[in-house]
């Protein structure tokens, strides 16, 4: 599923499990020519308004040239708003770039909806190699079944005691304490386009890639859907990111 529903909680709601992320792009303001503009201040002052309304296809060069070199700045007047929903592991390792602004859901003020994270099939289970030099193989057909079993046996047991202790009248924030890290949660996260590059570098796994990194598949399907965004709003400056071999200027 991709839209999260927006309904009424039932006393006792059926338990859901899911595969995938939401992402969903909730405002922008976030266009080349911001890039250029704020650019184009330190050598034309007052003139540089003049790019305010320009067509950014003319100075592509500038943006390339910005990202190669790395200043950096000027991509920063620019804001992405993402809506995502994704398990509460994910927004740990979200939480470690702390150039973003997060508000996300409370399990202090609402009770919890029963939706919990179970990887599918395509999912690598095994680890091989050192610390800092591993990959991921996948695991037999055996593996994944044991695996997704105690997943749902610990999820099912994990929400009837927090239901439990609800329905005993114990406080939101003292119940969710059983709740395991694949529960989802849902938050807003807002970045500049600097920002974002950042995150992505660090989150994705691609070829060609100046600095190679290694994320946790999870949070990578969130980065591969924000990315998506980001390339349909400011193309040459996606573009230039590709180029500089995915660094963050």
């Amino acid at each position: 599923m991709d839209k999260v529903a927006h309904v009424s909680q039932p006393d006792h709601p059926e338990i859901v499990f899911r595969d995938d992320m939401t992402v969903e792009l909730v405002k922008a303001n976030a266009n080349d020519a911001d890039v250029i503009w704020a650019a184009r201040v330190s050598t034309a002052g007052e003139k540089s308004l003049e790019e305010v309304n320009a067509d950014p296809a003319r100075s592509a060069g500038l943006i390339n040239y910005l990202a190669r070199e790395r200043h950096g700045t000027p991509f920063e007047h620019t804001s992405m708003t993402f809506f995502v929903s994704a398990p509460i592991f994910v927004f740990r390792e979200f939480m470690r770039h702390r150039i973003a602004s997060y508000n996300e859901e409370s399990g202090r003020y609402r009770e919890l909806l029963p939706v919990f994270y179970v990887p599918n099939k395509a999912r690598k289970l095994i680890q091989t190699g050192k610390t800092g030099h591993y990959v991921f193989i996948d695991g037999s057909d055996e593996q994944y079944e044991i695996s997704v079993a105690a997943m749902k046996e610990s999820y099912e047991l994990c929400y009837a005691n927090y239901k439990k202790m609800l329905d005993a009248g114990v406080a939101r924030e003292v119940a969710r304490a059983v709740l395991p890290v694949a529960l989802y949660s849902s938050m807003y996260v807002t970045m500049n386009a600097r920002a974002l590059m950042n995150f992505l570098s660090l989150r994705t796994a691609r070829e060609g890639s100046r600095f190679p990194s290694y994320p946790q598949r999870e949070i990578e399907m969130v980065a591969e859907k924000m990315e998506e965004h980001f390339a349909r709003l400011m193309p040459l400056t996606y573009a230039a990111f590709e180029k500089s071999g995915r660094i963050a200027p």
